[in-house]
This record gives C-alpha cells, sequence and structure tokens, in this order.
C-alpha cells in the first residue's frame, strides 16, 4: 500500500492564490492609490524581498525579527530574511544609496510582505502591502500628510467614509516611567492595558499613585478626539506626557485643515502596533464591518526623524466597491488584425480564437467581433440572429460566418 501523492493545490496555512478576475482588480486598485501618490510628489523604490539578516534588522526593522522568516544564501553562506514590512528596508535607503538627496524626502512602494505568524482575525502571512514614508522632518503637518494621503489614496478607489483612529504609543510607557513602575507591577499595569481592563487598570494605578493614576482617565477618554483631547488638556501630566498630547492636538488639528470631513477617533493609552512607532500612530477604517485598511505613523528613519502610511490592499478590494466587469471580445478565425487593435487601443478586451473549436462563451467573453463590428453575443444588428438562444456561441460558428 502506497502513501496518496500530495494535492498540488494544497498551501501552507496563511498563503493563497489570487484568481481571475480578483488578481486584476488588486493591480488595479494598488496602482490607482500608487497614482495618489505620486501626485503629491512621492517617487517610487522597490526594495528586494531578500536581504542580508543583519542589514533587514536593524533599526525599525528589530521590532519584527520575531515575524522575519530566515534562509541560508548559498552564495555568501550568510543568513537572509524575508521582509514583513517594507518601512525598514525604506528607511536603509533613505540612510544610504539616497543618503544625499534633499530633505524632507518622499518615497512611496508597493509589494508584498511575509510573515511568520498571522493573526486570529486576519490569518494571512503573504500580505500585498503599499505605503509613503515621508523623511526627514518632525512635524505635525508631516504626521497629518501621510494620513491625509491614505484618506485619499483609499477614495481614489472608490472606499468612501473612511475614518481614521490616531493612538499614542508613547503615552502610556511615559506615565510609567514617570511613576517609577518597574518590573512585576510595570507589566500588570501594561497588560491591564492591553486588555482595556478598566478596573484592574484603577486598582494597579491607584496602588502605584501619581502620574500611573492619570491612566485611568484617559482610558475612559478614548473615543472621538474632541472629548479625548479634552481629557488630556485636564490631566495635569509631566512634562513628557504633556510633549505627547500637546503633539496629538498639533496632528489633529492639522488634519482638521486638511479634511474638515474626516471622522476622527482618539485613545491615549493605546499603545500596541509595530514597537518602532515613536510618536503619533493612526489606523484607517473602512466603513462597515471592513476592518484595518491601512496604518502609519512616526518613527525613526536610522537617524532621522520620519513618518509614514502603509496601506493594505487585501482588506481594500474587500471594501472598495466592484467596478463592472469590462466587455471581452470574442475574436473568431480570420479576423482583421487591423480592427481587432483599434478595439484594444480603445481600451477594450478581446479574445482570439486559436482553433475552430474555442467557443466565446466559455472564454468569458460578452461580444464577438462579426462582420467588422462588435455585437452582443445572442444579438446581431439588434435582432436575435440564428442561433442567438443557444448558449454555445461557438468560436467555429464565427470562423463560418466571417468566412462566408
Amino acid at each position: 500500500m502506497t502513501d496518496d501523492p500530495p494535492n498540488p493545490a494544497l498551501l501552507p496555512a496563511g498563503l493563497s492564490d489570487l484568481l481571475p478576475p480578483e488578481a486584476a482588480r488588486e493591480a488595479a486598485l494598488v496602482e490607482a492609490m500608487m497614482g495618489v501618490f505620486a501626485s503629491h510628489g512621492y517617487e517610487r523604490v522597490k526594495p528586494p524581498l531578500l536581504e542580508f539578516e543583519e542589514g533587514l534588522l536593524q533599526g525599525s526593522g528589530a521590532a519584527l525579527a520575531d515575524q522575519t522568516f530566515r534562509l541560508m544564501d548559498p552564495e555568501s553562506q550568510r543568513m537572509m530574511g524575508l521582509r514583513a514590512d517594507t518601512t525598514p528596508q525604506v528607511a536603509r535607503i533613505a540612510a544610504t544609496r539616497l543618503r544625499a538627496a534633499p530633505r524632507p524626502l518622499r518615497l512611496c512602494y508597493a509589494g508584498q510582505v511575509l510573515r511568520v505568524r498571522g493573526t486570529q482575525i486576519a490569518p494571512e502571512r503573504q500580505l500585498p502591502q503599499l505605503g509613503v514614508e515621508l523623511i526627514g522632518v518632525d512635524s505635525a503637518e508631516a504626521d497629518a500628510e501621510a494620513a491625509a494621503l491614505g484618506v485619499e489614496a483609499l477614495e481614489a478607489v472608490g472606499i468612501a467614509g473612511v475614518a481614521l483612529d490616531i493612538t499614542l504609543p508613547a503615552m502610556s510607557p511615559a506615565l510609567l516611567d514617570a511613576a517609577g513602575l518597574e518590573g512585576t507591577a510595570r507589566a500588570r499595569l501594561a497588560r491591564a492595558l492591553d486588555r482595556k481592563d478598566a478596573a484592574e487598570v484603577a486598582r494597579l494605578a491607584e496602588a502605584a499613585g501619581p502620574p500611573a493614576i492619570f491612566l485611568v482617565g484617559l482610558l475612559a477618554a478614548a473615543g472621538p478626539a474632541d472629548g479625548a483631547l479634552a481629557a488630556l488638556r485636564a490631566a495635569p501630566l509631566p512634562e513628557g506626557p504633556r510633549r505627547i498630547a500637546d503633539n496629538a492636538a498639533e496632528v489633529v488639528a492639522a488634519l482638521r485643515r486638511r479634511l474638515p470631513g474626516l471622522r476622527i477617533t482618539l485613545d491615549p493609552v493605546e499603545f500596541r502596533g509595530f514597537r518602532y512607532h515613536t510618536g503619533v500612530a493612526f489606523t484607517l477604517y473602512g466603513p462597515g464591518r471592513t476592518g484595518e485598511l491601512g496604518r502609519g505613523g512616526r518613527y525613526m528613519s536610522g537617524e532621522e526623524p520620519a513618518t509614514g502610511l502603509s496601506l493594505y490592499p487585501d482588506a481594500a478590494l474587500r471594501a472598495a466597491p466592484r467596478a463592472a466587469a469590462p466587455e471581452r471580445i470574442f475574436l473568431p478565425l480570420g479576423h482583421e488584425p487591423a480592427v481587432a487593435a483599434g478595439l484594444r487601443r480603445a481600451g477594450r478586451v478581446t479574445v482570439a480564437a486559436l482553433s475552430p473549436a474555442d467557443e466565446a462563451r466559455a472564454l468569458g467573453c460578452t461580444h464577438a467581433l462579426r462582420g467588422g463590428e462588435v455585437v452582443e453575443l445572442g444579438r446581431a444588428g439588434g435582432a436575435p440572429g440564428p442561433g442567438a438562444g443557444d448558449a454555445r456561441d461557438t468560436g467555429a460558428r464565427d470562423a463560418r460566418h466571417t468566412k462566408e
């Protein structure tokens, strides 16, 4: 008895094939959003999928070490890593090959990333990713530009009603530092904040005393940006956390100047996400239950301040309205090539018969070229013709009509 041969269609967990027409939809969506970035002066870079491990995981890339696949390079006998996020690679490019370029440096990218693990909500391990990086400037206007670009790019592919959630990853650690919390006490309070366990946060913060006690009010303040900012203004924060709060207010004001109608929420004590964020961080959500469409925020690009945004085309694909499928025009054997070329120049899709057995409908065609004219399948000159009611509108029949 022999084992059954492996199923060639079986893929590792978290990996999948994207089939027609979704693969074409995703590609068109990516290029439309990249066009928005280019229109704002962002220039495209294309980092490699693989890099030497020590280069890929330095700086902000160190936060992604546990999500990075590694393999041995047979040429150099050095360890290599498959990128889990493109931002650290763009930071490397800015610090090396583009170190002499004028600042602020505006770069954009699109490609695939691969991660060791997915999550329960998003189990995919290979993801398309595109985004922008604004390097060499530390200002609220820069953070607002990156976030606003994401909103504009999503609107360009038909996703309306985008909401922006701002978090302050440095606020909770700064308050814990100011309270002098270390070791187990700090870990317990951080875990309670992560779980949004208000009762546990209150108990642990009261034991720690000020300024940790401010975390209780800030946890409850999460919600619309105006209310959260009011809570931050009212709290007697130490100097470091106060600077974080003031910067958040400046970013919100800059966003309101750019996008007056944007719905903005603010969570002052949320600190989940990539650990390389050093200032405001933000997440873009689509309407309804579309989930996260992108993430970004402030970080250090080598020795330079930077801010950026990554969008997730797979999520955007689910949120974007589905455009009408393009007409596919069947070209029978013996068709005039010049006529077919003219159709393609006009933006039409053509599918040429390669044998008399080819069927127009089986090839996904909605129209056919007959007598030099494009007609809807099943119609000829607006009226039913011979075989119009037959679902088997074959290439053989079209070829005969052309030759006759």
